[in-house]
């Protein structure tokens, strides 16, 4: 998919008829999909860990961790690739990440659970991604 903002899906309908019914559930609507089901929570290939709505590139493979939660972790973003929001859902605060190119929901960025030396846990749907195997 192209990552042009013009070829982007302007509305929500857009979106609906270019995603499947569970990328759209995730990505646009926020859901999350269930522990342990993501096809890339064991992954160990490496390459380029792209938006699956509009295929920027999110996170290199050596950022992934195993952070046994049950969703794919990573300790960083390529920078500017990913924005925060404060997520108030679920009765607490957390912060949510979005694609910063299409605002396609990925998951929530924790901090300070000692995981590795950045100190971060980027919790990510694999719904959310796209793997771009290295050559």
């Amino acid at each position: 998919m192209a990552t042009n903002d013009t070829a982007l899906p302007r509305t929500e309908e857009e979106w609906q008829v270019r995603l499947s019914p569970d990328e759209f559930r995730v990505l646009r609507q926020g859901a999350t999909e269930r522990a342990w089901t993501g096809e890339y929570v064991d992954t160990k290939a490496n390459g380029m860990y792209e938006c699956r709505a509009c295929g920027a590139a999110l996170y290199p493979s050596d950022y992934k961790f195993d952070s046994n939660c049950g969703w794919p972790s990573f300790d960083d973003a390529i920078p500017g690739a990913v924005k925060e929001i404060d997520d108030y859902s679920m009765g607490m605060v957390r912060t949510e990440i979005r694609c910063a190119n299409c605002d396609s929901h990925l998951g929530h960025v924790f901090r300070g659970e000692h995981f590795t030396a950045k100190n971060t846990r980027h919790c990510v749907n694999s719904l959310s991604l796209r793997l771009q195997p290295k050559d």
